[in-house]
C-alpha cells in the first residue's frame, strides 16, 4: 500500500489553519527543469560544438542528446548548480523550441536585415546553422584532406557517368502522290467488295422469305381444298 506522506505548514498570515502540500507535489517540482538564461547558454553551447556529429546521415541521436545534457550538467556544476539537473529529452524538447523560434528570426533576417533581429541566441546560432550547403561541403573536405579516407578519396579517379541521350525518332519519308492514289483505289474496291457481297446477302434473305411464303400459300391452299371432302 501506498503511503502519501505530508508536510504540515504553518500559516503565518492565517493563525490556526494549516497548509498541507503532498510529497508527490515537491518531487514534481524538482523533477521539472526551469531554462534560465545561464542554462540555456550552456544548452546552445554545446549543441553548436556538437553540431558536426548530429549532421551526419546515420547517428544515435539519443546518444547524442545525452552527451550535450552531460556537457550542460557539467557546466551548470562549475557555477555551483548542483541541486537540478538536466535530462537529455529536456535538451532536444529546448532545442526544438529555439529552432523554430530561430527560423522565425532567420527569415525576419533575410526580409529586414539581421539588424532588425533583437534575439540574444539569433548571432550565436546562425554563424553554425545559417552556412549554405557549399560552405558545409568545403569544410567536410577540408577536415577529410588530412586523414586516409581523404586521401583515398582524392587519389580515386571517378568516371562521370553522362546521362544518356534520348533516341531520336527519325521521320518517316512522305509518300509519293502515286501511293497516295493507289492506296485510295485499293479502299474503294475493299469498300464495293464489301457492298457486293452485303448485296448478295440480301438477295438471298429476300429469296428465302419468298420461297417461304409460297410454301405457306401451297399449304394453306391444300388444307382449303381437303376441307370441303371431309364434309361429304
Amino acid at each position: 500500500m501506498e503511503v502519501m506522506e505530508n508536510i504540515v505548514i504553518q500559516s503565518a498570515d492565517m493563525e490556526g489553519k494549516e497548509t498541507v502540500v503532498s510529497a508527490a507535489d515537491t518531487d514534481k517540482t524538482k523533477a521539472e527543469f526551469l531554462w534560465t538564461i545561464q542554462a540555456t547558454w550552456h544548452l546552445v553551447n554545446a549543441r553548436l560544438d556538437m553540431e558536426p556529429a548530429f549532421d551526419q546521415p546515420v547517428c544515435k541521436k539519443k546518444k547524442l542528446w545525452e552527451t550535450v545534457a552531460e556537457k550542460v550538467n557539467a557546466k551548470l556544476r562549475e557555477s555551483e548548480v548542483n541541486d537540478v539537473t538536466v535530462k537529455s529529452y529536456e535538451c532536444d524538447l529546448k532545442w526544438r523550441n529555439m529552432l523554430s523560434t530561430y527560423r522565425k528570426n532567420s527569415e525576419r533576417a533575410k526580409r529586414l536585415g539581421e539588424a532588425s533581429v533583437h534575439w540574444e541566441f539569433f548571432k550565436v546560432m546562425h554563424s553554425v546553422l545559417g552556412k549554405s550547403r557549399e560552405e558545409i561541403e568545403a569544410q567536410r573536405r577540408a577536415r577529410l584532406s588530412g586523414t586516409r579516407v581523404g586521401q583515398a578519396i582524392a587519389s580515386k579517379r571517378f568516371t562521370p557517368i553522362l546521362p544518356t541521350p534520348p533516341a531520336t525518332v527519325v521521320p518517316s519519308a512522305a509518300r509519293p502522290p502515286q501511293d497516295v492514289l493507289q492506296l485510295y483505289m485499293e479502299l474503294q474496291e475493299r469498300k464495293m467488295n464489301m457492298w457486293a457481297q452485303q448485296k448478295a446477302l440480301e438477295e438471298r434473305k429476300i429469296e428465302a422469305i419468298n420461297n417461304l411464303a409460297q410454301a405457306i400459300s401451297s399449304l394453306a391452299q391444300k388444307n382449303g381444298t381437303q376441307a370441303p371432302k371431309d364434309d361429304h
